[in-house]
C-alpha cells in the first residue's frame, strides 16, 4: 500500500513504511517532547526528499520561530519558502475553520496554487475554546479535520497532554477516535532518570509496531530508538523490571 513517509529514523518502520495517504494523524505529549519537531521533519522530508510541498498552521508561535528552530536542525525553512515550496501561516482555529468550509477560501486556493501535500497543524489544543460542549467540539474537530482530507492532505497534528510522568486519567480520548493515527509521547522515569518513549496507539486500515520505543532530539532531529526491554508500567510513571513484553501498559483503558 501506498505510504507517506515521516523520513523519521525509527517511526517509518514502526508505521509499516509510513502515515496512509491523506489521513489525520495526532501527535500528542507534554511540553518539550518533540511534537512539533516531529510535525516539521515530516514537513522537511516531504519538500525535501518527496518533492510534496508543505504548510504549517500554527495557533500560537509567529513564523520566526519555526525558522529559528528548523535551523537548529539544518533545515532552512526561509529558504524553501521563497521557492514556494512552504508556507508558514499563523492563524487561528475559528479562520482556519471558516476557511476549509467555505469553497474557494484562503487555505483552499494556496493548496492548490502551491500543490501542498502536507500540512503541520500546531496545536489542536487550540481548538478546545471554540465550545464547552463535548459533542459540539468533537462535530468541530471532525469537520476541521474532513475539510483537510478533502484538499487530499495527509495532516500530522499536535496536541498537547498536560501529564507529564504517569497517567493522566482525566484526558480527553474523544479525539482519538477521530484521527486515523495516534501517536503517543511521553517522558518516564527509569532507575532515576527520564527518556522519551514514543508509542503507536492505533492506525487505522494497518498494521502498526505495538512495542515502547526510546526516542532522541539529535542535532538531525527525532530519531526513534530500541524498544524499552525488561520492564513494565512504563506508562504509569512507575517502572518495574520483568521478562515478558509490556506494550499494554500504554493502552488506555
Amino acid at each position: 500500500m501506498e505510504r507517506v513517509k515521516t523520513g523519521i529514523p525509527g517511526l517509518d518502520e514502526m508505521l509499516r513504511g509510513g502515515f496512509l495517504p491523506q489521513t489525520a494523524n495526532l501527535v500528542e505529549g507534554a511540553p518539550g517532547t518533540g511534537k512539533t519537531t516531529l510535525g516539521m521533519q515530516f514537513i522537511y522530508h516531504g519538500i525535501t526528499a518527496c518533492d510534496e510541498p508543505g504548510l504549517i498552521l500554527t495557533f500560537e508561535e509567529f513564523p520566526q520561530q519555526y525558522y529559528n528552530d528548523a535551523a537548529n536542525f539544518g533545515w532552512d525553512f526561509r529558504r524553501l519558502e521563497r521557492e514556494g515550496k512552504l508556507r508558514v501561516m499563523m492563524t487561528s482555529p475559528e479562520v482556519s475553520r471558516a476557511d476549509l468550509e467555505q469553497v474557494g477560501g484562503r487555505l483552499e486556493r494556496l493548496v492548490r496554487q502551491m500543490g501542498v501535500k502536507r500540512v503541520l497543524v500546531d496545536s489542536l489544543s487550540h481548538f478546545e475554546r471554540l465550545s464547552e460542549d463535548p459533542a459540539e467540539m468533537r462535530a468541530i474537530v471532525y469537520g476541521f479535520i474532513n475539510g483537510l482530507k478533502r484538499e487530499g492532505l495527509t495532516a500530522v497534528l499536535t496536541r498537547e497532554n498536560a501529564a507529564l510522568i504517569g497517567e493522566n486519567d482525566a484526558a480527553d480520548d474523544s479525539l482519538g477516535f477521530l484521527v486515523d493515527s495516534y501517536i503517543l509521547l511521553r517522558y518516564v522515569e527509569i532507575e532515576s532518570a527520564i527518556h522519551k518513549a514514543l508509542l503507536v496507539l492505533k492506525m487505522r486500515g494497518s498494521d502498526h509496531d505495538k512495542g515502547i520505543r526510546r526516542f532522541e532530539i539529535t542535532e538531525r532531529g527525532l530519531e526513534v530508538r530500541a524498544p524499552f526491554e525488561g520492564q513494565e508500567g512504563i506508562l504509569s510513571g512507575s517502572p518495574r523490571r520483568m521478562v515478558d513484553s509490556f506494550v499494554q501498559a500504554f493502552v488506555r483503558r
